[in-house]
């Protein structure tokens, strides 16, 4: 992180009341790596843009609005914030005013692990009590956690998903009573926020147990109103389905995929993929080669290989090492490509028009059934015989 530090110096000698705040605190407190470094300060966001371009450092106007400006040095950003109060707030979003009080400005924040902020000097100023929470794994709002979500509802999920990372032990009971008052809020909330939210907890740590608080909360309900059915995504995670959220949501929802797709907003690559690992043929273990050629010609490995993960979860979920091995030979054969094209059948003297997809289909299916072993040649001797038969058909 040497690299990080200097440019960080540069940042401190051009701004030197500039603090870290927010997860880069947290996670230096915990020894973890950091992602993302993010500074506030006293100062105006236009005086900072202004400093920062005096100094030939390129910025980055990313939200001026909220008072936050990019430095970027040698291609890595860091978000510069000036210190803020809200003025008024809808519980989606918030009007802000500058401050010059850095307890103000973390008052607003969320948690108290999130709300610390840190010097060039290296002193951590902590308003709230986010070490001493941080060192015994809990996860509290700052202050009155009804005053909290009221100004997000976000922060529900945030909560969640907080909790399951940094929280030990039962979630605190402030905050629990106040996000099963006010759950509903969740229905005011873009859905893309709740997916970028629910995705992350899917794919953290302790996602059972969090989505059993969750349902518990009565806050699930407003997230996945469909159904949920957390057994069958337990079963998934015990089989060791790897991390991918668009696969965990297809075992947690017990609703119709389509329609969950639909109503959160899933980009067109997700709900497509979501809705392929529900439905289709499954490979069982023990496929032979023949059968699996002919699986792959119709069906991308990966979504096959979801559908065997979602399949053994409905086993129970039992460890086996037969659909280890039948995913290890799915993701390593090489899907077979049918030699034919339109332009093939034509060639044979096919007239152009529907007649060619008809053709096509019937020889790709003598295809299949042969394993799809036959070569381009094998093929066009049998797209011959077909149009043979079919001439002799009409005489």
């Amino acid at each position: 992180m040497p690299d990080v530090l200097e440019q960080l110096g540069r940042i401190w000698a051009i701004i030197p009341d500039a603090r870290l705040v927010g997860g880069a605190v947290r996670d230096l407190l915990r020894g973890q790596a950091v992602a993302d470094i993010d500074l506030a300060c006293p100062t105006p966001p236009d005086a900072v843009m202004a400093m920062l371009k005096a100094a030939g450092i390129k910025v980055v106007p990313t939200g001026l609005a909220h008072g936050t400006v990019t430095a970027v040095i040698d291609r890595r950003p860091f978000e510069i914030t000036t210190l803020r109060r809200d003025e008024e707030t809808d519980g989606r979003h918030a009007t802000v005013a500058w401050t010059q009080d850095w307890r103000e400005d973390a008052a607003r924040r969320d948690f108290t692990i999130n709300a610390m902020s840190c010097d060039s000097a290296g002193v951590v100023h902590d308003y709230f009590g986010g070490q001493a929470d941080l060192a015994a794994g809990r996860v509290r709002f700052v202050g009155d956690a009804r005053l909290r979500i009221t100004e997000d509802a976000l922060r529900i999920l945030r909560f969640f998903r907080f909790q399951a990372r940094y929280g030990r032990g039962q979630p605190d009971a402030q905050a629990i009573d106040a996000m099963t008052a006010l759950a509903a809020l969740i229905d005011r909330l873009s859905v893309e926020r709740i997916w970028s939210e629910l995705r992350r907890i899917l794919t953290g740590p302790e996602v059972v147990r969090t989505l059993v608080q969750m349902q518990a909360c009565g806050v699930l309900a407003h997230v996945l109103p469909e159904g949920c059915a957390i057994p069958r995504l337990g079963r998934l995670l015990a089989c060791g389905a790897p991390d991918e959220p668009v696969l965990r949501l297809a075992a947690l929802v017990a609703g119709d995929e389509r329609e969950v797709a639909r109503r959160l907003k899933l980009s067109r690559a997700e709900g497509g993929a979501l809705a392929r690992a529900r439905g289709g043929p499954v490979p069982s273990p023990g496929l032979g080669g023949a059968a699996m050629l002919r699986l792959l010609a119709d069906h991308a490995a990966r979504d096959l290989i979801w559908r065997t993960w979602l399949r053994q979860a409905d086993a129970l979920g039992q460890p086996d090492a037969g659909w280890d091995a039948l995913r290890r030979q799915l993701a390593h054969t090489q899907p077979p490509v049918f030699p034919l094209n339109g332009g093939d059948v034509m060639g044979a003297g096919c007239p152009p028009g529907a007649v060619v997809g008809q053709v096509l289909g019937q020889v790709r299916r003598w295809w299949l059934q042969e394993g799809c072993a036959p070569d381009h040649a094998a093929c066009v001797a049998r797209l011959r015989a077909v149009l043979a038969e079919g001439a002799a058909r009409a005489t």
